[in-house]
């Protein structure tokens, strides 16, 4: 890794803030950019282009096939941060091979919400730090804007804090995928592209193209994905209701829990974070946990943590309801 530029001042450059689009290591291991809330804007100009892209769906048009493809890639996107980024690598729910843990680095890459080890970092420090000055994403102390989407533009949030993630940091592929962050996402763009232009010579029926399906597919779901995921630190700390006294302001939200595939239990996660599923009881949907039990038989995970039943009663804050799980 190289330090990063800076002026006389000992401030960075925008060529600085340039060289961190293609190589997050463009800023030294020891720099951590701690109490800099700034907005990088240059550096955070992709992120503002996709949501603008989104526009783009006026010049390239609909068409079914672009529609599945949008939410297909939401679905299986979802399910790579939920299960293989927060409940996996965050949490080490479950156990699994070395091989496939790169392989969920992988498909979690392609949500486009940075690396695994950065992504695992910042949630564990969420945990240590829950609603506190260190957690960079407290709607009570940052408010709804910062913590759903300013806290990861700042130089401050930027940063892999490695002191988190020595367990992942051991893989030189996670460190890989980690540094070059874009490399996934833009072979999933290239490829849809190329399945559009595919599709648009050999089934022209399908009314789609290679730019409708890089714009649906790369952009459109991606953006709703964006603040899916974004919720869960927004508005998952301000609207719903409490089953465990946790000393933070985490809450469980029935919507929430449809719209992330299962993470809207944000109270019972931050009750008991170890385990693999975030629904506890029968009717608290949780199809993350369906899709990991279904992994399992295959055999590619196995161990997963299950709840404890002490785990269930300690710290109830509301009223049991017996003979319902």
């Amino acid at each position: 890794m190289v330090g990063a530029i800076k002026d006389l001042k000992g401030r960075e450059t925008r060529p600085a803030e340039l060289a961190r689009w293609f190589d997050t290591g463009a800023t030294a291991a020891t720099e951590t950019g701690a109490g800099d809330d700034r907005i990088e804007w240059l550096r955070c100009a992709p992120f503002v282009v996709i949501h603008l892209l989104c526009f783009a769906v006026i010049l390239v048009g609909f068409s079914q096939t672009a529609l599945v493809v949008a939410v297909g890639l939401y679905l299986v996107r979802m399910f790579a941060i939920t299960g293989f980024y927060h409940r996996y690598f965050s949490h080490r729910a479950f156990k699994t091979s070395r091989a496939f843990q790169f392989v969920m680095a992988v498909v979690g890459s392609s949500a486009i919400q940075r690396g695994p080890l950065w992504w695992a970092a910042h949630h564990r420090n969420h945990h240590r730090y829950s609603d506190q000055p260190e957690d960079l994403h407290s709607p009570r102390l940052k408010g709804f804007w910062r913590s759903h989407v300013g806290w990861f533009m700042t130089r401050t949030g930027f940063a892999t804090r490695i002191e988190y993630v020595h367990d992942l940091a051991q893989y030189p592929e996670l460190r890989f995928l980690d540094r070059f962050d874009w490399m996934v996402p833009v072979g999933l763009v290239a490829t849809l592209y190329g399945a559009g232009a595919l599709l648009q010579w050999m089934a022209p029926a399908l009314g789609t193209n290679g730019l409708q399906l890089a714009i649906w597919g790369g952009c459109v779901s991606t953006v709703a994905l964006y603040h899916a995921t974004y919720t869960i630190n927004s508005l998952a700390h301000q609207i719903g209701n409490q089953r465990y006294a946790t000393g933070d302001d985490s809450r469980n939200n029935f919507w929430l829990a449809l719209l992330t595939l299962g993470e809207g239990w944000h109270n019972n996660h931050h009750h008991y974070p170890a385990a693999a599923r975030q629904g506890f009881f029968w009717w608290e949907i949780d199809p993350t946990y369906y899709g990991l039990n279904v992994l399992s038989w295959l055999g590619v995970i196995w161990d997963l943590k299950p709840v404890s039943a002490a785990a269930l009663a300690r710290n109830r804050v509301d009223v049991p309801l017996e003979g319902r799980r």
